[in-house]
């Protein structure tokens, strides 16, 4: 399975060089001297990328690949998804931390068994992360990712059991 592991944001110089956000716990590993990478372009097709070089560069990382030698080429990747194998990542050691696509589709339900819905996807943000839940009756609710809220995770049966606290359900 593929994961999204960065953006690229924009050219960066004039040889090719792309600007890319991050979206990876571990772009040392995504990013070393001679990965590969799946690009998917805005178009919807995908090209293989083999990292030619990174480094950091003001809250951005600034990527050089092999296939990538003018800006004219860097330009028409702006805002192509650069994709990682789940394969390539180390096995966890905490049994509290998870993997983004491993939480992806998991049912979520109350602590009595109610349903609820299936987790969608992860928002990253400033404060922590939310559980974007798909509910049974339509729309979407945001949990937050935390234990008082989100008590078990059971990725092998396949589900997250939530105690919201009043009101939460309600909001949407």
């Amino acid at each position: 399975m593929d994961v999204v592991v960065g953006r690229v944001a924009k050219a960066h110089g004039i040889t090719g060089e792309l600007a890319v956000d991050v979206r990876t716990d571990s772009p040392e590993t995504r990013f070393a001297l001679g990965s590969a990478l799946v690009a998917k372009l805005r178009d919807g097709t995908t090209r293989t990328l083999t990292v030619a070089a990174a480094r950091n560069h003001s809250g951005r990382l600034l990527v050089r690949f092999e296939q990538v030698l003018t800006r004219d080429v860097a330009e028409s990747l702006r805002g192509t998804l650069l994709l990682g194998s789940t394969d390539d990542l180390p096995p966890t050691d905490d049994p509290d931390e998870f993997y983004d696509h491993e939480l992806e589709g998991l049912v979520v339900e109350m602590l009595d068994g109610t349903k609820v819905g299936t987790v969608k996807e992860i928002a990253h943000g400033a404060g922590a992360e939310l559980l974007v839940v798909n509910r049974e009756g339509g729309g979407e609710l945001l949990v937050p990712f935390v234990r008082q809220i989100v008590p078990t995770v059971d990725v092998k049966a396949g589900k997250v059991v939530i105690d919201p606290p009043e009101g939460l359900l309600d909001a949407d």
